[in-house]
């Protein structure tokens, strides 16, 4: 985001995995890097941070279809067979239905069958599909990319991570929210 744009303070403030922490954090606007619009940006960050402005969370978005499809690409995935939008899950719903909102978008993007499974908590569970190939609905590696990498699939992506789709779509919410 930095480098999308120079001029711009950007300061990292998390909620549990600290210092430093986002009730910390100097600034106006907390841009929730979550996927879903669950617990922690409905609750959790506005109960911590009251003096912020909460946008939106990244997810679902058009621009992520991009993030996803390039990463398929880069995975491998030769654009034919259905896929698996692969997120963490949530105990809330709503959380759910975003996931579900993004694999409707990937699917209108790539213009093959998308559908959404969870690896810790959500109906469908990815323990329970085959996918023969899964977009990795997470922002970074670690123990949630490690079940996706074991679930057997031809293809599995890598995070979103860097990819520059992210960055506008938290620079949107950003230029929302001022």
């Amino acid at each position: 985001m930095r480098a999308a744009r120079p001029g711009l303070d950007v300061t990292i403030g998390l909620l549990d995995h600290g210092p430093p922490y986002v009730e910390d954090v100097a600034g106006a606007v907390a841009v929730p890097l979550l996927l879903s619009a669950g617990y922690h940006v409905r609750v959790d960050l506005p109960a911590r941070a009251p003096r912020l402005t909460v946008t939106a969370a990244v997810g679902p978005d058009p621009l992520l279809s991009v993030a996803l499809a390039d990463r398929l690409a880069e995975a491998g995935y030769d654009g034919r067979a259905p896929v698996t939008l692969a997120a963490a899950g949530s105990a809330d719903e709503r959380s759910l239905d975003d996931v579900r909102r993004q694999a409707a978008l990937l699917a209108e993007h790539l213009d093959v069958e998308v559908t959404a499974a969870f690896v810790a908590a959500g109906e469908p569970r990815l323990s329970d599909v085959r996918p023969e190939a899964v977009a990795s609905y997470l922002l970074a590696p670690g123990t949630f990319h490690d079940k996706l990498s074991a679930c057997g699939a031809q293809v599995v992506s890598a995070p979103l991570g860097d990819h520059a789709a992210l960055a506008d779509v938290v620079l949107a919410r950003y230029d929302a929210a001022r």
